[in-house]
């Protein structure tokens, strides 16, 4: 009896090899997808490990450099570390939110707390610039024309530094100044001796002076005259004084005794005032005496330069008078002082009173009183021949 073979078939076989076909195909693919997901979970463990290694970067506090190394990998958490404190008004060059890398340079400038005076207020500010004139030119504020400031621009702002602007203002005005004419004697042979003539009346001139006052912050700090001009030209005063010889009476024929001839001869001269003074004849009007002195000086408050006459006072000439007394521009000879010039009057000044000028108080109050002669002379000054 024989063995009995099982058949097999063609169709069985080839079931056979398509199942382990299929099935190393699968097995393939779920070996790259997980050769995928390996490659992609190393990468991830290298970045981490990559960034949780040590970075080397450079900070600068205020021009002071610092190489420094860190594992942190923001900038914040890098300062909070390191115990770097800022102050809102620091500046640093980079955010603090900011990913640090490996080889960055962090600049940290501090503020620096200072006080500005401009425009009549006082603040106090911070600034992270070198100069004052990078500070203000950073703020905003503006100098103008000649305003001046302290310290100087170029300046390095330095902590609890006191900064002011002062403000400067010019001003351009008008000022009317009298121009006194002058008083010209000047010789006229048609007129005879001791006779004068006011040939051309005086009149003061007008001068224009330009004044430029300054003001800083408001009040006047200084003025100067920065240029004039005559508006009116003064026209001096000319008087004409006679130079021609007195004419000689002639002699009258004595019908009389001599002793009347003799009496005329007296009354003749006694008929006029001649006297020598300082070594100087001349003729005079009349004589005062026991005239009250005194003096009086322009340094004394409420005591101007101007005469009542309209003349600068001058010492070694003014003298003020009661003009009842001593006409106003008459000549006068005082014992011991000299030859004046009426110019002048005052309240005070009545009857045979006469109040000597002096430039100086001083010397004015040495005066005191005192009592003295005078010749009343005329108008025009006696000249030494």
């Amino acid at each position: 009896m024989g063995v009995f073979q099982p058949e097999v078939s063609h169709d069985s076989q080839s079931s056979s090899r398509s199942y382990a076909l299929r099935w190393e195909l699968v097995n393939l693919r779920v070996l790259s997808l997980a050769g995928v997901i390996s490659i992609a979970i190393a990468l991830l463990i290298l970045l981490y490990v990559h960034g949780q290694s040590s970075k080397q970067f450079v900070l600068v506090i205020d021009g002071q450099v610092q190489a420094l190394e860190t594992r942190e990998s923001l900038l914040g958490d890098v300062l909070a570390k390191e115990q770097i404190s800022l102050q809102p008004h620091d500046q640093i060059s980079l955010g603090l939110s900011d990913k640090l890398e490996d080889g960055d340079r962090v600049v940290i400038t501090r503020a620096k707390q200072f006080s500005l005076t401009a425009d009549g207020e006082t603040k106090t500010l911070y600034t992270t610039e070198g100069t004052i004139a990078q500070t203000i030119n950073k703020l905003g504020i503006e100098l103008k024309g000649s305003d001046k400031i302290f310290p100087s621009l170029d300046t390095t702002v330095a902590a609890n530094m006191e900064i002011k602007i002062v403000r400067i203002n010019k001003q351009t005005v008008e000022r009317t100044e009298s121009l006194p004419f002058r008083i010209i004697k000047t010789a006229d042979p048609s007129l005879t001796k001791g006779t004068v003539r006011v040939a051309q009346a005086g009149k003061p001139g007008v001068m224009i002076q330009y004044i430029e006052k300054v003001y800083q912050d408001g009040e006047l700090a200084s003025m100067r005259m920065i240029g004039k001009e005559v508006q009116t030209v003064t026209k001096d005063k000319i008087i004409a004084v006679g130079t021609k010889p007195i004419p000689i009476p002639k002699p009258v024929v004595a019908v009389k005794t001599s002793t009347t001839t003799s009496k005329s001869t007296k009354v003749s001269a006694n008929s006029t005032n001649v006297t020598s003074k300082a070594g100087v004849d001349f003729d005079y009007k009349k004589v005062i005496k026991n005239v009250s002195m005194t003096a009086y000086s322009s340094e004394e408050p409420g005591i101007g330069t101007r005469t009542a006459s309209g003349t600068r006072v001058t010492e070694g000439r003014t003298i003020a008078v009661d003009p009842d007394i001593i006409p106003m521009g008459w000549w006068v000879y005082i014992e011991g002082l000299g030859f004046r010039r009426a110019e002048d009057t005052g309240g005070a000044i009545n009857g045979n009173k006469i109040d000597v000028y002096y430039d100086s108080l001083s010397n004015a109050r040495n005066f005191g009183r005192k009592s003295r002669t005078v010749y009343v002379i005329g108008p025009v000054k006696p000249q030494l021949d």
